[in-house]
C-alpha cells in the first residue's frame, strides 16, 4: 500500500480562510491568499481541497504552477492554468472578450491567428487582458485562480499576478498562489502585497506530535492512538512535522516490511535502522535499490531533467525505442514515483520536487557529473534545433558537469533569444545566470546584453550603473563597435522615458567608443536619438532645421542600409519636426514611415503611422474615420497601450462633435483600465476628454469634478496643460458668459506654451483666442492675418473661429458681401461642431449689429434655440439679452417644466424660478442674476421669496446649499 492521507490533518485554520475567500469571490469581493512553506508542507494539498470545494459551487477553476526544471519560459503557469479550464469547458465566446483575443493568444493557443503579428505584448497589457478574462469566467458564480510553486516562476509571470492582486477589488475571483520562502521576486511580491493589504499571507507551520499521530493514523487507514509508539517516535524526529516527509518515511518502513499489519492493528518488525537518514536522501536510495535496473537508471536520467521533463527529450537522451521507454515509463508511474503531466500530452512529473532533487543527490558528484554530461551531449547531438527551454536544459546540464564556461554560453544565448522576443524579465534573469558564470573572455559581451536587457525591461538605473561598470575596450575595434552599440540602445530607452541627462550621457559614450567616422547605419542611429533628445523640455540644443535635416539623412541612410526600424524612429522624428511647417509635410513623413513599417512586418510601427496620420486627419477635417481605422488596426494587434491613446483622441473628438454619449461611452471604458495598466498619457487625456464633455455642455460643477481628477492624474504636470485651459476652460467660461475668465485662461495657456513649445493645436492660440481679440478691439488685422498663415490655422476647428473673425474685421471694413461670404465658409465648415457654432454665432451677432452686415437675429435666435434646448441657460439668455436690446422681439420661454426635477415641480417651482434657481450654486448677487437672466432686480427678489417659500428653507445661504445639491444630481 502507498502511504497517503485521505484527509487533510492540521490545517483547519486555513480550510476556513479559503472557504472565506470562496465566498467572496461569489459576491464580486476579490480576494488574494498565498500559502508560504518549505516542500511538502501541505500547499498542494490545500490548493486541491480549494479546488475541490470550488467546483462544488459551480466556479470556474484555472489551475497551474510554475516548472521545477529551472527553465526560464515565461508565463507558463498562467498558460497551464488556461488550458486547464479551456480543455474542459472550452475557450469563452464573450464579445466583451474579442479587444483582448490578441493579448491573450500569449495564453490561449486557441487565440492565435496563422498570421503572426510579430508584436510583443506588454506585461501589463497582457495582465489586464487576463482580468478581463477571469471577470468574465466569473460573472455568475465567482472563479478561481490557483497558481503553484511561484517561487519557479519567471519575472514576467510575477509581474502579471502582482497586477492582478491589486486590482482583483470588485470583482468575482480569488486568487490563490503557493510558493517556498525562498529569496526571490516571487516572494517579494508577496511581502509586498501583504503590506499593501492587497493579499493575505499564511505561513504554513510543521505538525505537532498530535498532528503527526492524526496523520499517520489517517495513512495506515487506523485510529491514531493504535499507531505503533516506536514508529510515531520516529516519524516525529525524522520528519520535523512535514507531512509529504511523514508520508515518504512511513512508505519507506512499508516497503521494507519493517512495519506489518498483525490483525486490525500495526507493528513494528525489528529494531528501527539507525543507519536510516532522518532526511529523505537515503529512503529514496534504497527504492531505488529496489527497481528493475532499466527502471531506476530511466528514472535517474529523468531526474538529471529536473522535477518535469519531456518525453521527447528523455528517449534522446537514454536512446529507447518508444516499446521500451513506454514500458519502463509505466513501471515508474506503477511505483508511485512520477505521473503524467495534466499540462501537456507529452510530459511527466515527479510526484514531488523532492523526490527529483533526492534521486539524483543519491549518486556519487562523478556518477552525476558523468551523466549530465551525457544528457547534454545527447541533446546537442540529436540534430534538433535549440529552442530557449531546450538551450536552459543544456545549460543546466552543462552546469552540473561541471562546464560553468559551456553552461554560460547557453544561458546567455537563451537571454537574447528571450530579449529579441520581448520577454525582458526573464531575458535579465537568464542573463545574469550567464554573467555569474562566464569566463573573462565572455563576461562584457554578456554584461552588455544585461545592460540592454534591464533597460528594455524598466530597470533604466539597472541598466545605466551596468553600462557605467563595464572595463574599456580598444578604440576601433569590433567590441568598441559593440559596446557603442549597447550604450545606443540604452539611449533609445532613456529619450523615450524623458531622461535628457542619461540619453545625453550615452549619447556620448556611443559617438567615443565608434570614433569620429561611425559607420553610415550607426551614424543615422545617433542622429535619431540625438534629434528625439533635442525635442524635450529644455533640451532644444540645436535648431529645429539642423534638426530635421539629421533626421531626413538619417531616414535615408537607414533606408539604404536595411534598418527599417530605424528608418521609421527617423520619419516618426522628421513628422513631429514637419508640424511647423504645415500638416500636408507631415503626414508625407507619416506615409512613408507606414510604407515601411508595412514592407517589413513592422506592426507596432505600422499602427504608430496610422495612428499619427488618423489624428492629423481629424484635427485637419474633423473627420475620424481614419483614427477609427487605427483603433481598430492597435485592437487586432493587441496593444492595449496604442488602443487607449487613440480612444482619448476619439472621445474629445466626439466632445468637438457635441456626440456626448459616444464620449461618455469611450471614456468609461478606457479610463479606469488605463489607470491599472499605467498609460499615464492616455489616462489623463481621456479625464481630460470627461472634463471637456462637462464644460463644453455648460455644467461648471461636473467640469470641475472632473477637472480635479486630471488634476490628481498629474496633469498639471504635463504638456495637456494648454488644453486644459483652452479647449475646456475657455470654452465653459463663455458658455458661462463669463468673457473675462474665458480671456484669462487663453492667455494663462498662451502664457505656458510660449515657454513649453507644444504641438497641440486645439488650445485656443489658433482660432478662440484670436476672435475674442478681434472683438474686443485688441486684434487688428496684421496679426490676425499671422495666425491665419501657421500650420495651427489648418485644423477644422480652429478654422471655423478665424472665419468668423475675419468676418468681424471685413464688417468693420466696410466690406459687407465679403464679410457675409466669410460667415458663409462658417457656416458650412461649423456644421460638424454644434456647440462651436453656435457659441461663435452668439459671439459675433453684436458685432454684426454694430457694424450692419449679415443676420445677426437669424443667428442669436439660433443659438438661442440650441443653448436653451441644451440647458446651457446663460448662454441662451444673453442672446435673448442682445435681441432686446436691438429691439428684436425675443419669445418668451414659459414651458420647460420638463428639465425642472418632480420634487420641485410638486411644490409648484415655475420655469422662470427654476432659471433663478440653478444659477444659485455660484451665489451670485440679485444684480448679476438680473443681468443674467435680463429681467430686474427687483423680479430676483420676488422670485427667491417664492424659492424659499417652496423649497422650506430658512435663508439664502440653505437655499444656494440645497440648489448645489439639486443641479450637482441632475444629468
Amino acid at each position: 500500500m502507498r502511504a497517503n492521507s485521505p484527509v487533510i490533518v492540521g490545517r483547519d485554520a486555513e480550510i476556513g480562510l479559503l472557504g472565506s475567500a470562496l465566498d467572496a469571490a461569489r459576491t464580486r469581493s476579490g480576494r488574494s491568499l498565498f500559502l508560504v512553506g518549505e516542500a511538502g508542507i501541505g500547499k498542494s494539498r490545500l490548493v486541491g481541497e480549494c479546488a475541490y470545494r470550488a467546483y462544488g459551487l459551480g466556479m470556474p477553476v484555472l489551475r497551474g504552477r510554475a516548472g521545477s526544471t529551472g527553465l526560464v519560459v515565461p508565463f507558463r503557469p498562467l498558460v497551464e492554468a488556461l488550458s486547464s479550464h479551456f480543455r474542459a469547458a472550452g475557450t469563452p465566446t464573450d464579445p466583451e472578450l474579442v479587444p483582448y483575443h490578441p493579448a491573450l493568444a500569449r495564453l490561449v493557443p486557441e487565440w492565435r491567428t496563422s498570421a503572426v503579428s510579430g508584436y510583443a505584448e506588454t506585461v501589463v497589457e497582457l495582465a489586464e487582458a487576463l482580468l478581463r478574462l477571469l471577470s468574465v469566467l466569473g460573472r455568475d458564480a465567482g472563479c478561481v485562480m490557483l497558481l503553484e510553486d511561484l517561487h519557479d516562476c519567471d519575472r514576467e509571470t510575477v509581474a502579471v499576478v502582482e497586477y492582478v492582486v491589486d486590482n482583483l477589488a470588485g470583482l468575482p475571483v480569488m486568487l490563490l498562489g503557493t510558493l517556498r520562502p525562498e529569496p526571490g521576486a516571487a516572494l517579494d511580491l508577496v511581502r509586498s502585497a501583504e503590506q499593501r493589504h492587497t493579499a493575505t499571507v499564511t505561513e504554513l507551520r510543521g505538525l505537532g506530535d498530535a498532528e503527526v499521530r492524526a496523520l499517520t493514523g489517517a495513512c495506515l487507514e487506523t485510529p491514531p492512538e493504535l499507531v505503533p509508539e516506536a514508529v510515531h517516535e520516529r516519524l516525529v524526529a525524522r520528519a520535523a512535522g512535514n507531512p509529504y516527509l511523514v508520508e515518504v518515511l512511513l512508505d519507506d518502513l512499508l516497503d521494507t516490511g519493517r512495519l506489518r499489519r498483525a490483525g486490525d492493528g500495526w507493528e513494528t518488525a525489528g529494531p528501527p535502522d539507525g543507519a536510516l537518514p532522518s532526511r529523505i536522501l537515503r529512503s529514496w536510495a534504497a527504492r531505488l535499490d529496489r527497481m528493475d535496473e532499466p527502471v531506476r537508471d530511466l528514472l535517474l536520467t529523468a531526474a538529471t531533467l529536473g522535477g518535469q521533463f519531456s518525453v521527447p527529450v528523455l528517449q534522446t537522451v537514454t536512446g529507447l525505442a518508444d516499446r521500451a521507454l513506454f514500458t519502463h515509463l509505466r513501471s515508474a508511474v506503477e511505483t508511485g514515483v512520477i505521473a503524467p503531466d495534466g499540462a501537456a500530452p507529452d510530459r511527466y512529473t515527479f510526484r514531488h520536487a523532492l523526490t527529483a532533487e533526492a534521486l539524483v543527490s543519491s549518486l556519487a558528484p562523478a556518477e552525476r557529473a558523468a551523466l549530465a554530461r551525457r544528457a547534454s551531449a545527447s541533446v546537442q547531438r540529436s540534430g534538433e534545433p535549440l529552442d530557449e527551454d531546450l538551450r536552459q536544459l543544456v545549460a543546466s546540464l552543462e552546469l552540473a558537469a561541471g562546464n560553468r564556461a559551456g553552461a554560460a554560453r547557453q544561458f546567455a544565448e537563451a537571454g537574447r533569444r528571450m530579449l529579441a522576443s520581448g520577454s525582458h524579465g526573464s531575458a535579465v534573469v537568464l542573463l545574469e545566470r550567464a554573467r555569474s558564470l562566464a569566463a573573462e573572455a565572455d563576461l562584457g559581451s554578456v554584461t552588455e546584453s544585461l545592460a540592454v536587457a534591464r533597460a528594455e525591461s524598466g530597470d533604466l538605473d539597472g541598466a545605466l550603473a551596468l553600462a557605467g561598470s563595464l572595463p574599456p575596450v580598444p578604440a576601433g575595434s569590433r567590441e568598441a563597435d559593440a559596446r557603442g552599440d549597447t550604450h545606443l540602445k540604452i539611449a533609445w530607452v532613456a529619450v523615450m522615458a524623458e531622461r535628457a541627462a542619461d540619453t545625453a550621457h550615452q549619447i556620448k559614450a556611443a559617438r567615443a567608443l565608434f570614433g569620429p567616422e561611425p559607420s553610415p547605419a550607426r551614424r543615422a542611429s545617433l542622429s535619431v536619438v540625438d534629434g528625439h533628445l533635442s525635442l524635450l523640455p529644455g533640451e532644444r540644443r540645436q535648431e529645429p532645421e539642423a534638426v530635421g535635416r539629421a533626421a531626413r539623412e538619417a531616414a535615408e541612410t537607414a533606408e539604404a542600409e536595411g534598418l527599417p526600424v530605424v528608418a521609421c524612429q527617423a520619419w516618426q522624428l522628421l513628422a513631429l519636426l514637419s508640424r511647423e511647417r504645415g500638416f500636408d509635410a507631415a503626414d508625407a513623413c507619416l506615409e512613408r514611415m507606414l510604407t515601411l513599417s508595412t514592407e517589413h512586418a513592422l506592426p507596432l510601427w505600422r499602427v504608430e503611422a496610422l495612428v499619427r496620420l488618423g489624428v492629423n486627419a481629424f484635427m485637419r477635417t474633423g473627420d475620424a474615420s481614419r483614427l477609427h481605422s487605427a483603433r481598430a488596426a492597435a485592437a487586432e494587434l493587441g496593444s492595449l497601450l496604442l488602443a487607449q491613446t487613440v480612444d482619448g483622441l476619439l472621445a474629445m473628438n466626439a466632445v468637438m462633435c457635441a456626440r456626448w454619449e459616444e464620449a461618455e461611452e469611450i471614456t468609461v471604458r478606457s479610463v479606469e483600465a488605463s489607470a491599472r495598466i499605467g498609460n499615464h498619457g492616455a489616462h489623463r487625456y481621456l479625464l481630460l476628454s470627461a472634463a471637456a464633455a462637462a464644460a463644453h455642455r455648460g455644467r461648471r460643477r461636473e467640469t470641475e469634478r472632473a477637472l480635479a481628477a486630471f488634476r490628481r492624474a498629474g496633469g498639471e504636470r504635463s504638456a495637456l496643460v494648454p488644453l486644459q485651459l483652452g479647449f475646456c476652460g475657455a470654452v465653459g467660461a463663455l458658455l458661462d458668459e463669463d468673457r473675462p475668465r474665458a480671456l484669462a485662461e487663453l492667455e494663462a495657456s498662451a502664457a505656458w506654451e510660449r515657454n513649453h513649445p507644444s504641438y497641440y493645436y486645439l488650445s485656443g492660440r489658433y482660432g478662440l483666442h484670436p476672435l475674442l481679440g478681434v472683438l474686443s478691439g485688441g486684434t487688428g488685422r496684421a496679426e490676425y492675418e499671422a495666425v491665419a498663415s501657421s500650420p495651427g490655422a489648418a485644423l477644422a476647428w480652429n478654422r471655423q473661429f478665424l472665419d468668423l473673425a475675419e468676418a468681424v474685421l471685413l464688417g468693420r471694413e466696410g466690406d459687407r458681401t465679403a464679410a457675409g461670404q466669410r460667415m458663409a465658409a462658417f457656416d458650412a465648415r461649423s456644421a460638424a461642431f454644434p456647440v462651436a457654432r453656435h457659441l461663435g454665432l452668439r459671439l459675433v451677432a453684436e458685432a454684426a449689429f454694430a457694424d450692419g452686415w449679415g443676420e445677426p437675429a437669424v443667428w442669436l435666435r439660433t443659438a438661442e434655440e440650441y443653448f436653451y434646448a441644451a440647458g446651457v441657460q446663460p448662454a441662451a439668455a444673453a442672446c435673448r439679452t442682445a435681441l432686446r436690446q436691438a429691439g428684436v422681439s425675443v419669445t418668451q420661454r414659459r414651458g420647460g417644466r420638463d428639465r425642472i426635477p418632480s420634487s420641485l415641480r410638486t411644490n409648484g417651482v415655475t420655469p422662470r424660478e427654476y432659471e433663478v434657481f440653478v444659477l444659485l450654486p455660484e451665489r451670485p448677487g440679485n444684480q448679476q442674476i438680473a443681468q443674467r437672466l435680463s429681467i430686474s432686480p427687483r423680479t430676483v427678489e420676488k422670485h427667491l421669496a417664492s424659492l424659499l417659500s417652496k423649497t422650506g428653507r430658512p435663508n439664502r445661504s440653505a437655499l444656494c446649499e440645497f440648489a448645489a445639491e439639486c443641479v450637482a444630481d441632475q444629468p
